[in-house]
């Protein structure tokens, strides 16, 4: 399982084809060559690589349809809307014209890691996800996800 760490930005081409950065397809294992991208959350896409990939369909597959519509709409959000995608010869990734329209994706886009995944978001929006985060907000946020152990080791 990779780590995925860093912001890149790419643009998107007329055929909605982005180059992924080389400082981040060294993060992936070697002879990588097919992903999966689906619907994330916050206005982004997710982009796994296969075998992470897999440990999200096994956690899908706990989660019961019978129990709830949310249980259904969650699976169908997260199923439904996943496509693998291949590098072209050019080392290229197609974005779908469906999950570019789900994100709002426009020519500028931008990459982030984000340990077992890398987000795809419209680079405006995602420069104004930081635009309110001040340093105390960082703080508060830290401790209360990471506890009062987070800034001994960030």
């Amino acid at each position: 399982m990779a780590g995925f760490l860093g912001e890149f930005e790419a643009t998107l081409d007329a055929k909605n084809r982005f180059l992924l950065p080389a400082a981040l397809k060294r993060q992936m294992p070697e002879g990588t060559h097919m992903l999966v991208i689906n619907r994330g959350m916050d206005d982004c896409l997710w982009m796994y690589l296969l075998d992470d990939w897999k440990q999200v369909e096994d956690r899908l597959r706990q989660v019961n349809p019978y129990d709830s519509r949310e249980n259904r709409l969650m699976r169908r959000a997260l199923i439904a809307g996943a496509v693998y995608v291949e590098f072209d010869s050019a080392g290229r990734l197609n974005l779908p014209k469906n999950l570019m329209e789900y994100a709002g994706l426009d020519k500028e886009i931008m990459l982030a890691g984000d340990i077992d995944k890398i987000e795809i978001w419209d680079k405006s929006k995602y420069e104004k996800l930081f635009d309110s985060l001040t340093p105390e907000k960082m703080s508060a946020m830290a401790s209360g996800i990471l506890g009062s152990a987070a800034g001994q080791k960030m």
